[in-house]
C-alpha cells in the first residue's frame, strides 16, 4: 500500500506528465490560465510543475526543450538541428535584413506606431520593409491613429514573441541589440502553407 508521501509523489509525476501532453497537443503556446481550467489546479501549483518541466528539459540531451514564450509554454526544437527539420517540414529559410531589424525593433518597442513615425526614426522610407514584415505576420495593424489621415498603427503580433522565444514584450532585449541582429543571427522558418498566404497577400 503506498504511503500518503509515495501518493503525492506520484500525484506529482502524473500532474507533469498530463502538463506535458497538453502542451505537446496545442498548436499555440499554452498559458498557464488555459492550464488551470483544464486541470482544475491552483495556479501556484502548476507554475512549481511548470519551472520542474523547463529545468528538467533545459539539463536533458534532447532535440527539445520546454520555454515560457508569447505568455505560455511551448515545446521548441534545438537552434542545431534545423537543417533537419527543414527537411522534414520542407520549410524554407527567411532571413530578416538589418533594416527590417531596426523597423521591427521600432515597432516592438514604440508599438502602437505609424508609418511615417518609424521613417521619422530611422531617417528613410520604410513602406516595403512594413509591408514584408505585415507578410511574414510578425507585426499586424492595430487600428488607426486619430489624427488628420487616420494612419494605420502597427504593433507586434504573439508569432513575433514566439520568433524571439520571449515570454512577452517586458522580456524584450535593449532596443540596441534587438536592432542590430543581422541576416546571420535571426532566421524565420516558412512552411508551405505560410508561403502560399504570403503569396495570396501580395496578389491582393
Amino acid at each position: 500500500m503506498e504511503s500518503t508521501g509515495e501518493k503525492k509523489e506520484t500525484d506529482r509525476g502524473e500532474t507533469k506528465a498530463v502538463i506535458e501532453a497538453l502542451i505537446f497537443a496545442s498548436e499555440v503556446p499554452l498559458t498557464l490560465d488555459k492550464l488551470k481550467e483544464i486541470l482544475k489546479l491552483p495556479r501556484a501549483e502548476l507554475k512549481s510543475r511548470l519551472d520542474e518541466l523547463v529545468s528538467y528539459y533545459e539539463s536533458a540531451t534532447r532535440g527539445f526543450y520546454l520555454r515560457e514564450v508569447a505568455h505560455g509554454y511551448q515545446f521548441r526544437t534545438k537552434q542545431e538541428y534545423a537543417v533537419w527539420i527543414q527537411r522534414l517540414k520542407r520549410v524554407r529559410a527567411i532571413r530578416l535584413s538589418q533594416p527590417m531589424m531596426e523597423t521591427l525593433a521600432i515597432i516592438a518597442y514604440k508599438q502602437p506606431v505609424t508609418r511615417v513615425e518609424i521613417e521619422q526614426i530611422r531617417g528613410v522610407d520604410s513602406d516595403g520593409i512594413v509591408k514584408s514584415l505585415l507578410e511574414k505576420r510578425i507585426i499586424t495593424m492595430l487600428g488607426r491613429k486619430d489624427v488628420p489621415g487616420k494612419p494605420f498603427l502597427f504593433g507586434t503580433t504573439p508569432k513575433f514573441l514566439e520568433v524571439f522565444g520571449l515570454a512577452s514584450l517586458k522580456d524584450l532585449p535593449p532596443f540596441e541589440e534587438l536592432s542590430r541582429l543581422g541576416e546571420e543571427e535571426m532566421t524565420l522558418f516558412s512552411t508551405d502553407e505560410e508561403r502560399t498566404e504570403e503569396k495570396k497577400g501580395e496578389d491582393a
